[in-house]
C-alpha cells in the first residue's frame, strides 16, 4: 500500500489489517514512555488547507510517538497566502524529501492529485465532500474493539449525511465488513441516489433506532449551510437530536460516537455526550493508535503479526 486515499478502493483485507496493525500501536500509547524508535529517519509533512484540532494533532502525535521528524504546514501561515498553488507546494514538498504527506483539502480529489506529484506517501486527511478515511478507520477500531466484531451489527448514522465525508468513508468501511448501515437525516441533507451504496435510507430516525447497536452522530457542519437547507437549529435539535429517549430505542449497550467537535444541544444532547456508552474519548485515543499503524504501514510493512517494542 503506497497511499491511503480512501476507504471505496480498499478490500477488506487491507481495511483488517490495518485494524490488526493498531492494536499493538495502542500498546505502546498505555506505556508511562510512549516512544518507540521505529520510524526514526522518517519525515511526516502536515499539510493542512482546512482547520483542524482532532486529525491534525493526532497524526503528528502518532509520528512523535514512533520518532519520525514532523513538519506541520497550514495554509494561512504558509506561501498558498501568496498565491502558491497545490501543485507548486507538492513539488515543494517533494524537493525538501518527505517520506509521508498528510493532506486535508477543500477540493474533492486533492490527495489524489498530490499523489501523482511526489513520491512520498499521501494520507488523505479530508477532501471536501468525499472522504476521510482515517476517521472512519478509528470508528471501526472502537467499534471492533468493543462489540469484537462488526458483521451483522446495526449501524445508524444520523445527520448531516449529505456534507459529511466521514459518512462516506463508514459507509464504504463498514460495509465492506458486514455491517447493517442505516443513513438517517432530513431529506435536504440526504445525497440524492446515496442508497446505491448500499445503505438503507431514512428520514425518521425514531423508526430507525430501534434495534442499534451503534448511533453514530454525525456533527451538523453550520459553516457548510448556506443553502437554507434547514428550517432551524432548534427544528433540527428536535426531529434530529440524540437525546436520552431516543438512545432509550437503541439496544441497552448501544455506543454512541461522535467524530467531534460537538455541537452540543444540536446533533446531541449534553447527557447524552456524557452517558456510560459515549465513546467519544475513546475515539480520540484510538485515532492516534490508528494513525500510527497507518504511517508504520506506509512506511515499512506490516506489524500485525509481531510484537510492538
Amino acid at each position: 500500500m503506497k497511499h491511503l486515499l480512501d476507504l471505496q478502493n480498499l478490500a477488506p483485507d487491507e481495511i483488517n489489517t490495518i485494524l490488526d496493525n493498531a492494536v499493538p500501536m495502542k500498546q505502546i500509547l498505555n506505556r508511562e514512555i510512549k516512544k518507540v524508535p521505529t520510524l526514526r529517519g522518517k519525515t511526516v509533512v502536515t499539510l493542512f488547507y482546512e482547520p483542524s484540532t482532532r486529525t491534525k494533532t493526532s497524526f503528528e502525535l502518532a509520528a512523535k510517538y514512533l520518532s519520525a521528524d514532523t513538519v506541520s504546514i497550514s495554509a494561512p501561515s504558509s506561501s498558498v497566502v501568496k498565491g502558491e498553488s497545490l501543485i507548486d507546494t507538492a513539488h515543494t514538498i517533494k524537493a525538501a524529501g518527505a517520506d509521508v504527506v498528510v493532506l486535508r483539502h477543500p477540493a474533492a480529489g486533492a490527495p489524489y492529485l498530490i499523489s501523482r506529484r511526489v513520491d512520498a506517501s499521501v494520507i488523505n486527511a479530508g477532501d471536501g465532500m468525499h472522504e476521510h478515511p482515517s476517521q472512519a478507520l478509528l470508528d471501526i477500531f472502537t467499534i471492533k474493539e468493543i462489540k469484537g466484531s462488526i458483521a451483522g451489527l446495526k449501524v445508524v448514522i444520523v445527520g448531516d449525511i449529505l456534507h459529511s465525508r466521514v459518512a462516506r468513508s463508514n459507509v464504504w468501511g463498514l460495509s465492506k465488513l458486514g455491517a447493517e448501515v442505516h443513513l438517517v437525516g432530513p431529506a435536504t441533507l440526504l445525497p440524492p441516489g446515496i442508497e446505491n451504496l448500499g445503505v438503507q435510507v431514512s428520514s425518521d430516525l425514531d423508526a430507525v433506532l430501534p434495534g442499534a447497536d451503534v448511533i453514530y452522530v454525525l456533527r451538523l457542519q453550520l459553516e457548510r449551510q448556506n443553502q437554507g437547507l434547514l428550517p432551524s437549529l432548534q427544528e433540527y435539535a428536535s426531529l434530529y437530536g440524540i437525546n436520552s429517549r431516543r438512545v432509550e430505542l437503541a439496544q441497552d449497550d448501544v455506543l454512541i460516537m461522535h467524530p467531534g467537535p460537538l455541537n452540543r444541544g444540536v446533533e446531541i444532547s449534553n447527557e447524552v455526550a456524557e452517558h456510560p456508552n459515549a465513546v467519544i474519548n475513546q475515539q480520540v485515543t484510538n485515532g492516534v493508535a490508528v494513525r500510527m499503524a497507518l504511517l508504520y504501514l506506509l512506511s515499512v510493512g506490516d506489524v500485525s503479526n509481531e510484537t510492538a517494542n
